[in-house]
């Protein structure tokens, strides 16, 4: 049996990178006796909450009996371009991030990298998978203790 169940939405762009990152999730995931049971894709991290919202609104109607998510990860990469592109993403995706775990009351970890990196710095931060899942793990284990 599993500690806790997780769902992971995870962001196609820069697939290469959340690929990794997505694998280095499960192992981690594993290790800590969790499961990644649900696993949403998305265009991209700006287009995460929506997603994740979802989510938590099957987990929360009975009719969907095979969703049931004690915590959910994000994995995306925003890397700079030539504008501030990057900067808007990040920022306004994180922040409803933030608004839907409090919202709700679910542990959702942020495993994304960026802004203002290079492609080379998101290769070396695909660590960044096993970091949500450990924040997720840690969340639910802390919240149980209140």
């Amino acid at each position: 049996m599993v500690k806790y169940n997780i769902g992971a939405v995870v962001a196609e762009f820069n697939y290469d990178i959340t690929h990794m990152m997505l694998e280095l999730a499960k192992a981690e995931a594993q290790v800590r006796d969790c499961e990644i049971t649900k696993i949403v894709m998305v265009p991209g991290v700006f287009d995460m909450p929506l997603a994740i919202k979802k989510l938590i609104e099957a987990d929360e109607d009975e009719d969907y009996e095979d969703v049931d998510l004690d915590c959910i990860i994000t994995l995306g990469t925003v890397i700079e371009g030539a504008t501030d592109h990057d900067q808007i993403v990040a920022q306004h995706a994180s922040r409803k991030i933030a608004d839907l775990s409090l919202e709700w009351g679910k542990p959702i970890s942020l495993g994304i990298s960026g802004p203002g990196m290079t492609r080379l710095d998101a290769h070396r931060r695909v660590t960044y998978g096993k970091s949500a899942v450990e924040a997720a793990v840690k969340m639910c284990d802390r919240l149980q203790e209140i």
